[in-house]
């Protein structure tokens, strides 16, 4: 049970919970995850690994802004009043404590990987024969790319990139003073060296170079060594008048391998007078910074998902193909054009969005196709079938995101191959993300010429379409078509248009349609009827939209979120939120899509309910500083898909379900059996939702999802 919290006035800042501190619970949750024993053995070691990447891009973005806040001497609170510094002085106590349980839990997984024949080595551990074949692999593999580099008067100390990862030795010659010296570990060689036998036996790469590192220093005698890793400030800011942002972005690029240290993470057992010449050499001054560790870098673990050991993953899954099309005969414009249909990812293979743009570079009748591109895979199909496209001749534009953080070197490398193919490459806008999913294809057909379009919630990455939970909205509408058009023009011209049909487009209007959708629901509760919202989200901060929702509660709306991330709505507090619930789901799949529902005074189950899909989360990010979508699903089909399938089935969970207390931590739902009602187990035994529609009331599973 959690304490029970004071009255919270509609003014208090209390009514916000702080967003990184919220983003700190949900990596909690995904490393608890890496403790789950209802998920395999290794399925939990990429659940740990999981949750150190989550961390380290945590400061290497959101820590570095707040200390570079601080150093600019800004006092102004955050919504849920803390001030940059005192909002770093919580972060360093909770993620200390989070830290440490990825250590503990990294622990007890090397202990239950060894019972299942996995070993992970130390030093200590190896027989003579494993010494004398390492040995021969450090020469071989190891010890050619290496470059030790000594620290002196002569030989300035030198920098360590961002996640660079080191070996620190401390060496005398003879008679002479001390050395200290560094061998950076490049990142191109594998973190875990295998042992040779039967068994499955790894070491950690630095522990090899730790045993020979000698060979590195002949004549030396080592007397000291240990390894560390920096964290630097990986958060960029684009000039506002930059003319040229590709160039603006290969300088930033260059610069972030150079931002300030953000964090500092030394072996446990290092000694104080090398943890003093790091320190001194790196210029980390405050303690808060350093970080000791058993194991460095515990996002590498994810190389011991080893494929040899499927009884130790997750059971193999494949998506099932999207019956529409395999209906039409594969023919993806045959199969819009007899209706609008919805793919669910990853249950229902992303390969349709795939051929969808093949076909359109294919046929001779496509006249022209527009893309966004946020995200995709370093040798993406989608970029290969605009290329194919562009070279017969069809005209082909591009929106590349260069500011999509961590993948701008890729997008500038895949942006330039586009180019050079004839393919009409446009960067956006230099204060607004492109983050909108949306393809436009053109087919002059007998009848003239007919646009067909794709929206979507996720990335076009065949890559992560496979692990994230996204939608895929085919249509023909004439409506949502000339819309998708309009939002083209705007993308390339950043001319707005006039207006828009059906869509509604950040930053243009999707706060206000979001806002007035709100405001109509609480004037169908004032007047009697029925009302409600259901939303699921990637992340919650905005604090006007929160605000309404909160408004809406009181008015006697019930308001249900599926939030898997970020949430700063304090739900379940009287007087101000009792009517609003949230929940995160942590599991198999990362819960991607965003999806809301408004009863619109006929109730959500109703066919006059307001079902919209969207590519922004509520963050003002999103709302006011990207361009994003909101797309109505209309057709009676896929109201009923989305709504009683997807949204009923994300409520119901219980096997992979957190609920959102008042007091801001978060409860884990205790199944109510053994057979606890899994969402993602649902959607991978359900019949495919891009199917004829008579499917969805003739086909129940024993397990069917309770009402929402």
């Amino acid at each position: 049970m959690t304490a029970a919290l004071p009255a919270i006035g509609a003014d208090s800042p209390e009514r916000f919970i702080n967003r990184e501190l919220s983003w700190l619970a949900f990596n909690e949750r995904v490393l608890e995850e890496a403790r789950n024993p209802r998920v395999p053995l290794l399925e939990r070691v990429r659940f740990l690994a999981i949750s150190a990447t989550n961390l380290n891009e945590f400061y290497m973005v959101r820590v570095a802004g707040l200390n570079g806040q601080v150093e600019a001497g800004i006092t102004v609170a955050s919504q849920d009043g803390m001030t940059p510094a005192e909002q770093l002085a919580a972060i360093a106590v909770r993620s200390r404590a989070l830290m440490d349980s990825q250590q503990h839990c990294w622990e007890a997984l090397v202990a239950e990987m060894r019972g299942n024949g996995i070993f992970v080595l130390d030093e200590s551990e190896l027989e003579d024969a494993d010494r004398s074949d390492l040995e021969a692999h450090f020469m071989s593999e190891i010890f050619p790319v290496l470059s030790p580099i000594a620290s002196d008067p002569a030989h300035p100390f030198p920098f360590i990139p961002n996640l660079g990862f080191s070996l620190v030795v401390r060496c005398v010659r003879d008679s002479e003073e001390p050395m200290f010296g560094l061998v950076p570990i490049p990142q191109g060689i594998p973190r875990f060296v295998r042992l040779r036998g039967e068994d499955e036996r790894f070491i950690p790469v630095e522990q090899v170079i730790r045993a020979f590192v000698d060979r590195l220093f002949p004549g030396f005698r080592i007397e000291d060594s240990s390894v560390c890793r920096v964290l630097r400030d990986s958060d960029v800011e684009i000039e506002e008048e930059a003319e040229d942002l590709v160039r603006e972005f290969e300088r930033l690029l260059r610069e972030r391998r150079r931002g300030a240290v953000i964090r500092l993470t030394l072996d446990r057992e290092i000694s104080a007078e090398l943890e003093s010449f790091l320190m001194d050499k790196i210029g980390v001054a405050s303690q808060d910074l350093v970080v000791r560790q058993r194991l460095l870098g515990l996002a590498d673990t994810s190389e011991l998902l080893l494929d040899s050991r499927p009884d130790l993953l997750f059971s193999a899954f494949t998506p099932r193909a999207t019956e529409r099309v395999r209906d039409s005969d594969g023919d993806c414009f045959a199969a819009i054009r007899k209706g609008e249909f919805i793919v669910h990812h990853p249950y229902e293979e992303f390969d349709v969005v795939v051929e969808f743009l093949r076909q359109a570079a294919a046929d001779p009748n496509v006249v022209s196709i527009k893309q966004t591109l946020y995200r995709t895979s370093e040798d993406s199909p989608i970029v290969a079938a605009l290329a194919a496209a562009a070279y017969a001749g069809k005209s082909v534009t591009a929106l590349v995101e260069l500011k999509a953080r961590f993948d701008e070197e890729r997008n500038l490398r895949w942006s330039r191959n586009l180019e050079s193919a004839g393919v009409n490459v446009v960067y956006g806008f230099v204060r607004l993300k492109t983050h909108a999913k949306v393809s436009l294809v053109v087919r002059r057909e007998w009848n003239g010429l007919r646009s067909y379009a794709h929206f979507g919630t996720g990335n076009y990455h065949p890559v992560t379409a496979r692990i994230y939970t996204d939608i895929s909205f085919f249509t023909c509408d004439r409506a949502l078509c000339r819309d998708a058009a309009k939002l083209f023009n705007y993308m390339t011209s950043t001319a707005p248009p006039d207006r828009f049909e059906k869509l509604a487009v950040s930053p243009l209007n999707l706060r206000e349609r979001l806002t007035e959708l709100i405001d109509a629901e609480i004037e169908h509760a004032a007047a009697g009827r029925p009302a409600g919202i259901a939303a699921k989200l990637n992340s919650l901060v905005d604090g006007a939209i929160i605000e309404h929702l909160y408004r809406a509660s009181q008015a006697g709306v019930p308001i249900d979120l599926v939030v898997r991330g970020i949430c700063s709505l304090r739900p379940g507090v009287p007087g101000l939120s009792e009517n609003i619930r949230v929940k995160s789901i942590v599991g198999r799949f990362l819960e991607h899509s965003r999806i809301v529902c408004f009863a619109a005074g006929h109730g959500l189950d109703a066919g006059g309910a307001k079902v919209f899909i969207s590519s922004a989360d509520w963050m003002p990010r999103n709302l006011d500083r990207r361009v994003e979508t909101l797309v109505p699903i209309e057709n009676p089909t896929q109201h009923r898909q989305v709504i009683k399938r997807i949204i009923r089935a994300n409520l119901s969970d219980e096997a992979q379900t957190w609920r959102l207390e008042p007091d801001g931590t978060y409860t884990r739902l205790r199944p109510r059996s053994k057979k606890a009602f899994s969402a993602h187990e649902y959607f991978m035994t359900h019949p495919s939702l891009s199917g004829r529609g008579a499917a969805l009331g003739k086909r129940r599973t024993r397990r069917s999802p309770a009402r929402a």
